[in-house]
């Protein structure tokens, strides 16, 4: 097994700082999709640019919308074909229509 590369003290503060506002960022994006301020189609637009947004998962985006808990979204993704896994930017271009087919808002 691979040991994980060795950072200065510098480099890891920077590190976790990234990750830090990437987290920021991911939840107000989910938030935003709770409360209707945004909706599927901005996501993905915003995906193509944004790696902080493409790189979401899918899964944890569905479940963020309104009126659709966890097993909705899991049983959603399976009709469609989409491995739980699979991140935002990941989404081919049937997969992305038929999200936004099933949630037009």
């Amino acid at each position: 097994m691979a040991l994980p590369p060795q950072l200065s003290q510098e480099q890891r503060e920077a590190a976790l700082a990234k990750a830090a506002v990437a987290r920021r960022e991911r939840a107000e994006l989910k938030e935003k999709l709770k409360m209707g301020a945004t909706n599927l189609r901005e996501l993905f637009d915003q995906a193509d640019g944004d790696e902080i947004v493409g790189k979401m998962k899918v899964l944890a985006v569905l479940e963020s919308l309104p009126g659709l808990g966890k097993v909705k979204a899991r049983r959603l993704m399976e009709e469609i074909g989409i491995s739980e896994a699979r991140r935002v930017q990941g989404l081919g271009r049937n997969q992305r229509q038929a999200l936004l087919t099933a949630f037009p808002g």
